[in-house]
């Protein structure tokens, strides 16, 4: 829901150059989602009413823009702020572009690299032949996998391949910044997707090199936190966050079904909190199906269980409905429900739902939103 293709455009601003075939362009565009949400077991109360915004897309307003610089080259740049609908509050820690900031030049004939703040390979490729395309609330427990692209990489060089027979391929390398240790922070990826008529596969590895305030040998991560819940809050000073994702999908007719696998794993060394190592898998399915051109119905499941440290286990159903008033308008309801249990390395697990970030308390919650969204 953090990151999605946007469908309509409301204001496309053409300029041409002086030479004769340089052509550029700038344009606006934005997202404003949220709705009413009713959370059964919210920090350990039993229910809750409450706003909710950034549902099925976070709320962001951007510009993107391209120049044409003739010979099959061109440049390329986007800004794109996120903010809570509800207060107004920027997000991602109050940046005025914590979403995406970065710049590029393209190639047909040799792909595009772009440099900024951006997001890692695994999330451009793997993502949108999951469920996350629908929303984050059918993501993972605690988004431990990124699944929702909750983290972005600062400082990042990312290439991308042309389509080579609907296959495409990432690679990224994001600077840590840490003088006199290059290594220290850094972040880096790879990723490559195949799409062929219904069917789409997609795979890749992400590696991250994590801060940690105990110590000023590790610095600052490039990465944003992939510690937001207490599904793996006790692993949050891990040396090393490594994750694996695949996925497919494959349409027919109206509907759409598909697969993902996640294998995640965290690292320790003697400034972290924990001994040895932790990993997370998680395995799910859904199915989408287009009643008619206005209505989607979307259904998903998925089986985390966690090992090393700490064992707990996770499993997760969800429910979507979404109606289209227009092309940029629908309204929606969508509900979820997990249970948890083991031990999460703090004491007893946590049901926390997709990428809601919301702790129980308990060792079950519910989920259930209503809401409308608009994209311009």
């Amino acid at each position: 829901m953090k990151r999605k293709v946007i469908s309509a455009i409301s204001l496309s601003i053409t300029a041409y150059a002086a030479g004769a075939h340089a052509q550029s362009s700038v344009t606006l565009y934005g997202i404003v989602d949220t709705g009413i949400a009713y959370i059964h077991n919210s920090g350990g109360q039993a229910s809750q009413w409450k706003m909710s915004a950034g549902n099925l897309s976070g709320n962001e307003w951007g510009l993107k823009g391209t120049e044409d610089l003739g010979g099959g080259l061109s440049a390329s740049f986007q800004l794109e702020n996120g903010f809570d609908l509800g207060s107004g509050q920027l997000q991602n820690d109050g940046r005025m572009f914590g979403r995406q900031a970065f710049v590029g030049l393209g190639s047909t004939r040799f792909g595009t690299v772009t440099l900024g703040r951006q997001y890692d390979p695994v999330t451009d490729l793997v993502q949108p032949i999951t469920a996350d395309s629908y929303s984050g609330l059918f993501a993972p427990p605690g988004d431990i996998d990124n699944y929702d692209d909750s983290a972005r990489f600062n400082s990042a060089v990312k290439w991308t391949s042309p389509s080579w027979g609907g296959v495409t391929v990432e690679t990224m390398y994001a600077f840590g910044g840490v003088a006199g240790s290059t290594g220290s922070g850094q972040s880096w990826s790879a990723a490559a997707a195949y799409s062929g008529g219904a069917l789409s596969v997609a795979g890749g590895f992400l590696h991250v090199d994590n801060g940690n305030a105990r110590t000023s040998a590790r610095g600052t991560s490039s990465a944003d936190s992939f510690f937001n819940s207490a599904v793996n809050a006790a692993y949050a000073t891990a040396r090393g966050i490594d994750i694996g994702r695949i996925g497919a999908q494959y349409v027919v007719g109206p509907v759409t079904a598909g697969a993902a696998y996640s294998y995640t794993r965290y690292t320790s060394d003697g400034a972290s909190t924990f001994a040895g190592s932790q990993h997370f898998q998680n395995g799910s399915v859904f199915a989408s199906w287009m009643a008619t051109p206005t209505l989607q119905v979307i259904g998903g499941y998925n089986y985390t269980r966690s090992g090393g440290h700490s064992s707990a286990t996770y499993q997760q159903v969800n429910l979507g409905v979404d109606y289209l008033l227009s092309k940029r308008t629908d309204v929606y309801a969508m509900a979820g429900y997990q249970h948890a249990s083991g031990d999460n390395g703090q004491g007893s697990a946590q049901a926390v739902i997709g990428s809601y970030d919301v702790n129980s308390g308990a060792n079950s919650q519910i989920v259930a939103i209503v809401g409308l969204r608009h994209k311009f």
